[in-house]
């Protein structure tokens, strides 16, 4: 599908991701395992692009070294022409809390913190002050519905209102790319299809760039691009391939 985010007016997209000959290669004992085999990835801003593969194909992989999260063994990745191999692991950790958020198969919230404190973390460690960071966080509870939930700990929140929680701490610092990990993945499918609405409405209001890994078809099927990761490479993919 096209992305009208992409491209406005006429201007020409900017390249928001951006990977060259990328590889990760796990070495074990005496044998290697290539999990990226020099794949190339280019991903414009605005765009919501899905990445799908049979389990253990290298999907969460590939996701954390585009956030910062790993390093490949080989070949480069660029942000906005930033190459992260050129960054300390200061400017890495700082990029990472700046421009990028994260979202789980599971919502790794804090069970002693309630739900506001837990979004607040990521503008507490930027800096902020508690009382504004609290402030943002309980603005983005209310976007995720789960306004008169932001005092509960997260034992006291259901599956769904968990991932929700999860969401806005994901999105609370603004970052420019959402990351998302199989995010409906353990949820029933009424809730899945609702954090999939919730995460397509706020990637158009927000207008940033989404990156998911899912197993989820429907989910997959809203986003303007579907790739398929297969023997260490990406390919267009068509929801007529069958998927294990």
């Amino acid at each position: 599908m096209n992305n009208p985010a992409a491209q406005v007016d006429g201007a020409v997209p900017l390249t928001m991701l951006r990977t060259e000959k990328l590889t990760k290669v796990f070495r074990s004992g005496h044998s290697d395992l290539v999990v990226l085999d020099s794949l190339e990835l280019s991903v414009e801003s605005g765009e919501m692009v899905a990445i799908v593969g049979e389990s253990g194909s290298g999907k969460s992989t590939l996701l954390q070294i585009l956030g910062l999260l790993d390093i490949p063994s080989s070949g480069e990745v660029y942000f906005k022409g930033v190459q992260y191999s050129n960054l300390s692991e200061t400017e890495k950790g700082e990029m990472r809390n700046r421009d990028f958020g994260f979202v789980w198969q599971l919502d790794y919230l804090l069970p002693e913190f309630s739900a506001v404190e837990n979004v607040a973390m990521p503008l507490r460690i930027r800096g902020m002050s508690g009382a504004e960071a609290l402030k943002r966080a309980a603005e983005w509870l209310e976007r995720v519905g789960l306004k008169d939930r932001s005092s509960h700990r997260s034992g006291e929140l259901s599956g769904g209102e968990q991932q929700r929680a999860a969401l806005a701490r994901a999105l609370v610092g603004e970052p420019k790319v959402l990351m998302a990990d199989e995010p409906t993945g353990s949820l029933d499918a009424r809730n899945g299809e609702r954090i999939a609405d919730l995460m397509q409405e706020l990637h158009r209001a927000c207008k940033m760039t989404t990156v998911l890994v899912t197993h989820n078809m429907s989910f997959a099927q809203r986003c303007d691009r579907v790739l398929k990761l297969e023997n260490g490479r990406l390919e267009a993919f068509s929801f007529s391939q069958t998927m294990r």
